[in-house]
């Protein structure tokens, strides 16, 4: 049998020959991909965005929670966030939609308005409805697939279910997940769990619609779309 001391010669002398081997070149490609490989673990988090010109358009899509229901015309989120972001956000609420309406007003939206980016906001009313989620979700897909296919960047807001948990279905997550977009989850939530922020038991009031556009604004920023 080979000694110990034989054993690690061996070893040292065949790591001096794999690395002489390599070409300076090769190393560094070598170095570089192990680098490259551990980077989007140290640097996961919120998907970004690309960064909106100052002409830039938002598109503010959904039923009656971007509508503004429950507060004045000037005081929905679409209004507040534009006076946040210093861009054009365009209010494309409809009160009471579902999300398979959506599905069928949006191309036309987008059509019209041609926006830089979408804040899709829907299915509380699928919900309310207790409509089938599986559809919701494939609703929601295809939503996503026809901005993607424009070129249209998209921040997703997540509703919760109506009942006492507050909670947003799984759905929102997986699809940010999926098209790797930014989603905010809880600032409905938030709202709808205090008395000052509502104007009924499903939509903000003033206040409420404040707070929203201010957490929007910050995703937006921190997601790189706001600089």
């Amino acid at each position: 049998m080979l000694s110990d001391y034989t054993m690690r010669f061996a070893a040292s002398a065949l790591e001096v020959v794999i690395l002489k081997s390599f070409s300076v070149h090769s190393l560094c490609r070598f170095l570089l991909c192990g680098m490259f490989a551990v980077l989007p673990l140290a640097c996961s988090g919120q998907p970004k965005l690309p960064p909106l010109s100052t002409d830039a358009v938002i598109l503010a899509f959904g039923d009656s929670l971007t509508f503004g229901t429950g507060a004045g015309e000037q005081q929905s989120y679409p209004e507040v966030l534009a006076g946040l972001t210093g861009r054009k956000v365009v209010n494309a609420g409809v009160p009471g939609e579902v999300s398979k309406d959506g599905l069928e007003r949006l191309p036309g939206v987008l059509e019209e308005v041609r926006p830089d980016l979408l804040i899709l906001c829907h299915g509380g009313n699928d919900m309310l409805r207790r409509q089938d989620q599986q559809q919701l979700r494939d609703n929601l897909v295809n939503m996503l697939k026809m901005a993607r296919d424009q070129g249209i960047a998209v921040l997703m807001v997540a509703v919760p279910e109506p009942g006492l948990a507050l909670k947003p279905p799984a759905l929102y997550q997986e699809l940010a997940k999926e098209f790797a977009i930014p989603l905010e989850k809880e600032v409905i939530v938030s709202i709808l769990k205090k008395s000052e922020l509502k104007s009924d038991q499903v939509h903000p009031n003033a206040a409420g619609y404040q707070r929203m556009a201010e957490a929007f604004a910050d995703l937006l920023r921190k997601s790189g779309a706001l600089l």
